[in-house]
């Protein structure tokens, strides 16, 4: 979005600095000696993915708009030139210390624990001798040699793939002559791969380093003059003219397939490859200086995931927690009974996911079950919420799915089971031109002995029960019939034709959302004028637009304690003397990713709270179908309020906070001030069956934060779930 006249960019931060300073932060648990062994290891390894999505998206994006000539400047005042050197400057200081703590670091406590990467000299001859019949059976097969010569040129090498570059000799005709070489490191083999062992050492080998052992024998008669590796990122946007497409699933496909060849944006090499061939490469690439990255390690650290994924070695990770059941669902047999009781409060990863999977799966085998509506955006294809959704249909339910296509980097498993729902009879909906389906929500039709109801699901999360475990998510199941009419006014728009009509309780982008959220900030700037109870408190994944970030500014100018918890990227410039100097910004990395949409308004000492599925960004404003639900269930509200929000605010372990200058920094505890871990506490308080904060395993050891004091007969009742 261009900076408009009314923004001042000196009260802005930039977009796309604040995301790298939200990458720091998560390779900063990769730095804390006191993590885990391989927690650090997992850490590491999404820095380097986090990095590849940046590359591909974002810095693909800078670069379009500087071809394009575009000179319009971003909120923050930066041209998209001026940005990019800003980044890439940015990413060198990063990836530079990145790697340093794989060397330094990682490799030699890895191996201190019996965890190893070997090179071919250091293996033993029995180690040589697996290694040769290795790759006969699995690498040779599948490995294709690609000469660079006139007669072979240049290979359009997969985004990402990882490659090798050979340096070749062959004797002809008396002369010896030099050649280049690529071959495609094999993408469906194990990257790491790892060496027989009677005991419990664990020694790998990289691929890579195997496949290079043996290039003579795909360049037989040859002399081998070294090899080296590189990794090309490239543009990975999707572009689709949806007025101009007429099969969304097929535009989709077709976009995937040129996705795979888009412009490379950056090239990933060994350090010590020689300049003349990171040239070649640079030039065939169409690239600079500038986009070159030398490299110091493993070219692709997130394959170092199976190290951390293998179950061995308790002792390096964080302690095992497998989440309960929600107490107010505990030893329910029927769902549907417990939500005509009370609304529910799910608070992922700390509530098992399975509750809602066990919803579906039981509005599926439901005789009185009359029809499932759903939003699906990123779903990881899962066999069981999948296979509801089928049985379903196949039980006689009107069941409707509305997909979402264009999850970025699911596309391909989007449409794999979005095919398999068609097949069985679910009526499968893309959704709105123009409106990316963002919104988490699930509609249960059920003919109860009073009548028709209608249960509803609304979250801040994906339906993913892998991602429900390491995400920080909220959902809410309840019955009440507002927000089961706007649910099904909101299907309604999205399978069929028809004007938004407004609703009675939820949110919607985007049609009101945006607005609604402005008018509740200027209520506390209001409020706090009038010398009223005034507070605000929201936790996101981002805050960027430019709007909000206004009326943020002129509240905290009016005198509103604003506390922002935004786990990326943040343009908001807290501390401004005059501007901002009652609003706060912390981040919280930690073990389970904070995923959760929380917005809390005082509203003197009436107090609202919001739950949903959007950040406060442009994209999800204007360019997304969201939903944001109010909770009106006073101990629900009360447990959000003191039991989710106050917790995040009080962490002094894992909370960064961020400076005027965009940095962010741990505050330095005062001797004996205990430290506290949010989401220990929220673990804690899980095993402990939702026991309110102070008063689980922990009690006396952490302290509790209290928000604005209301009389006692505004407050609800204990926290209940």
């Amino acid at each position: 979005m261009g900076c408009e006249t009314s923004f001042d960019p000196a009260h802005f931060l930039n977009r796309e600095l604040s995301w790298l300073e939200f990458n720091q932060r998560v390779l900063e648990e990769a730095l804390d000696a006191r993590n885990p062994l391989l927690e650090r290891v997992k850490f590491f390894s999404i820095t380097s993915s986090n990095l590849d999505e940046f590359f591909e998206v974002r810095v693909a994006g800078l670069k379009q708009q500087i071809e394009s000539g575009a000179t319009e400047r971003s909120v923050d005042g930066q041209t998209a030139a001026e940005t990019l050197r800003l980044v890439t400057a940015r990413v060198r200081r990063m990836v530079a210390q990145q790697y340093l703590c794989w060397r330094e670091e990682l490799v030699p406590a890895l191996a201190a624990n019996g965890i190893r990467f070997l090179t071919l000299p250091e293996l033993s001859p029995a180690d040589l001798t697996w290694v040769g019949e290795y790759y006969r059976a699995q690498v040779r097969p599948v490995a294709t040699p690609l000469a660079l010569d006139p007669a072979h040129p240049f290979p359009q090498l997969l985004n990402k793939s990882l490659n090798l570059i050979v340096r070749l000799e062959l004797a002809k005709d008396g002369e010896s002559l030099r050649h280049q070489a690529v071959v495609q490191v094999p993408r469906n083999l194990p990257r790491l791969v790892r060496l027989p062992r009677s005991d419990d050492r664990q020694d790998y080998l990289f691929l890579s380093n195997l496949l290079g052992y043996h290039l003579a024998d795909l360049f037989p008669g040859t002399r081998i003059l070294g090899f080296w590796t590189f990794r090309v990122t490239r543009n990975s946007e999707l572009y689709i003219d949806e007025e101009e497409t007429i099969n969304l699933l097929k535009a989709v496909e077709n976009e995937l397939h040129n996705r795979r060849k888009g412009d490379a944006v950056r090239l990933e090499i060994d350090a010590d490859c020689p300049p003349d061939l990171r040239q070649a490469l640079l030039g065939t690439l169409k690239l600079t200086e500038d986009d070159l990255y030398l490299i110091e390690g493993p070219l692709n650290p997130s394959r170092l995931m199976s190290i951390c994924d293998a179950d061995n070695s308790p002792e390096l990770r964080d302690p095992p927690f497998v989440a309960p059941v929600a107490p107010a669902l505990l030893g329910q047999p029927d769902l549907f009974a417990a939500i005509r009781e009370n609304d529910v409060m799910l608070h992922h990863p700390y509530d098992s996911f399975e509750s809602v999977v066990h919803l579906l799966e039981q509005a599926a085998a439901d005789r009185d079950v009359l029809a499932i509506k759903q939003t699906m955006y990123r779903t990881g294809g899962d066999k069981r919420i999948i296979g509801a959704l089928i049985d379903a249909a196949r039980n006689g339910k009107q069941v409707t799915a509305v997909v979402e296509l264009r999850a970025r980097f699911d596309e391909a498993n989007n449409i794999k089971w979005a095919r398999q729902l068609e097949e069985a009879g679910v009526h499968v909906v893309y959704g709105l031109v123009g409106f990316k389906i963002h919104a988490k929500m699930c509609l249960v039709v059920r003919r109860d002995a009073d009548g028709i109801r209608r249960y509803l699901h609304l979250g801040t999360g994906n339906y993913n029960p892998t991602t429900a475990r390491i995400y920080t998510d909220i959902g809410l199941l309840t019955c009440r019939p507002a927000f089961g009419e706007d649910a099904t006014n909101l299907f309604n728009l999205l399978t069929g034709i028809a004007q938004f009509q407004g609703t009675q309780k939820l949110l919607i982008a985007p049609f009101e959302l945006r607005q609604h959220i402005l008018a509740l900030v200027a209520r506390e700037a209001e409020h706090a004028r009038q010398g009223l109870p005034a507070r605000i408190i929201a936790k996101m994944n981002a805050l960027v637009d430019p709007g909000v970030i206004a009326a943020l500014y002129a509240a905290s100018q009016a005198g509103v304690k604003i506390d922002l918890i935004v786990r990326g990227v943040c343009c908001l410039r807290p501390g401004l003397k005059g501007v901002s100097d009652h609003i706060t910004v912390r981040s919280v990395v930690d073990r389970f990713l904070e995923h959760s949409r929380v917005f809390y308004f005082e509203n003197a000492c009436q107090p609202k709270v919001y739950v949903g599925s959007a950040d406060w960004m442009p994209r999800n404003f204007l360019r997304r179908i969201e939903v944001v639900f109010p909770v009106e269930d006073g101990n629900l509200r009360e447990r959000i309020i003191t039991g989710i929000l106050a917790v995040t605010l009080a962490d002094n372990v894992k909370a960064w906070h961020l400076r005027p200058d965009g940095s962010y920094h741990r505050p330095r505890l005062k001797r004996g001030t205990p430290r506290f871990r949010s989401q220990t506490e929220f673990i804690h308080r899980s095993l402990a069956g939702q026991t309110p904060v102070g008063q689980g395993p922990a009690a006396g050891k952490y302290p509790v934060v209290k928000l604005v004091p209301r009389p006692a007969a505004l407050k609800s009742a204990a926290p209940g779930a």
